[in-house]
């Protein structure tokens, strides 16, 4: 069943790998290294760039140059003639940037959209913010990273103070946390098998790091850099980041720098753009939800169940779930809730693992489902993950006429 015409081409996409925090791609500027890439990987796909009447920029991190939006960014990547709107729903970025894309299609607006997603976590924006009015005329001022991931204001709480909350109140511990960083890890090292083989079917390896002038290569990445490998021994020796709470940095993912990007078109198009046309891959269904102040995990089971009801669909029907987990907290509370089966979630790869560079977070766990469902011979997936502010979204696609 699907709620929308608008189809993703099989293979009409891609991700840069995840760098860690202060690694490979701190020095770049995000907008101008996602577009730089998009321009390799359309022509590696042989996307002609005459097939795009419309795109989407996702990003939340402010880059120099960013005011100018989606279409500095298609200009750069040899769409010259691209416009279309630059969003940013923090790190429900993905989902909402491909849900707008997706709209345009059914509106009879576009025939085919780029949907493409970058931040750069590393070296983030200080913010001044006059005020001639304040004592001595002097501003407010803020990390745009930093400040944001330590205080949501409307508490104010750090983010990390939502984990804790919904620890305590569904009696979640360190212990069960740290099991599941163990079964993520395991996971991941799927898609490390047979020479990263499951990474290779989205993403160029070994990638190529450019300079800042994006004018010649000075590295390259045999695949995530920094993504976190735990062992129950390394686990068993990290203490709560709180006094008395249960979230230990192993139970949490970290900040990192990437891109990620695919295609949305009108059935007839997708066909023509897919690199194997027998297999269709259609969205069917969105949701939305939010939760109780400063329990943000929470978030993810009302928007799944949502987008479920919009497809039509039961937790029981799925082949597959992916979720953005900024915490070993997420998955468990959300397997609790739905049903889902905790330990089969996530196959290949989750943000709590191979870190989280906000805006292209969802959108590469995204591009994993779909991949998961093609090895699977087809079937319904489902993405959800949690944002700020307490809430979150969530996609429910299917892949069917495989093979």
């Amino acid at each position: 069943m699907a709620i929308a015409r608008a189809e993703i081409p099989y293979g009409a996409y891609w991700s840069t790998p995840f760098a860690r925090w202060q690694g490979s791609f701190a020095r770049l500027n995000s907008v101008e290294f996602a577009a730089w890439v998009a321009r390799r990987e359309l022509a590696r796909r042989e996307l002609p760039g005459e097939a795009f009447d419309y795109g989407v920029l996702g990003t939340t991190v402010p880059q120099k140059h960013a005011f100018y939006g989606l279409p500095w960014f298609a200009g750069m990547a040899g769409l010259g003639e691209l416009t279309g709107p630059t969003i940013n729903q923090a790190c429900a970025t993905g989902a909402r940037a491909l849900l707008a894309g997706a709209q345009e299609i059914d509106a009879g607006l576009a025939s085919v959209a780029l949907v493409a997603t970058c931040d750069r976590t590393s070296n983030g924006p200080h913010l001044y913010y006059p005020d001639p009015g304040a004592p001595g005329g002097t501003g407010a001022h803020e990390d745009w990273v930093l400040d944001n991931f330590g205080c949501d204001p409307l508490g104010p709480h750090a983010m990390l103070d939502t984990a804790e909350n919904v620890a305590a109140k569904h009696g979640i511990d360190t212990a069960e946390q740290h099991a599941v960083v163990l079964r993520r890890t395991e996971q991941y090292r799927m898609a490390l098998a047979d020479d990263a083989a499951f990474l290779k079917r989205y993403m160029s390896l070994p990638f190529e790091v450019p300079d800042t002038r994006l004018r010649k290569v000075v590295a390259t990445l045999e695949g995530d850099e920094g993504a976190t490998l735990s062992t129950a021994e390394g686990l068993a020796k990290l203490r709560p980041v709180r006094d008395g709470g249960t979230v230990t940095f192993g139970g949490q993912t970290h900040p990192a720098d990437g891109s990620a990007a695919l295609v949305v078109a009108a059935p007839e198009r997708a066909r023509e753009l897919s690199r194997e046309p027998g297999i269709r891959i259609h969205l069917a269904g969105f949701g939305m939800a939010r939760t109780a102040l400063a329990h943000m995990p929470e978030a993810t089971v009302p928007a799944a169940r949502a987008a479920l009801e919009q497809a039509g669909l039961a937790i029981g029907d799925l082949a597959a779930i992916k979720s953005h987990n900024p915490f070993a907290v997420n998955d468990i509370l959300f397997a609790r809730a739905t049903g889902a089966d905790l330990e089969q979630m996530n196959n290949y790869g989750c943000s709590l693992i191979w870190g989280h560079p906000q805006g292209p977070t969802g959108l590469r766990a995204i591009i994993e489902l779909i991949e998961e469902l093609v090895l699977r011979g087809g079937g319904h997936g489902l993405f959800q993950g949690c944002a700020a502010g307490d809430s979150a979204m969530a996609v429910v696609l299917s892949v069917d006429d495989v093979g």
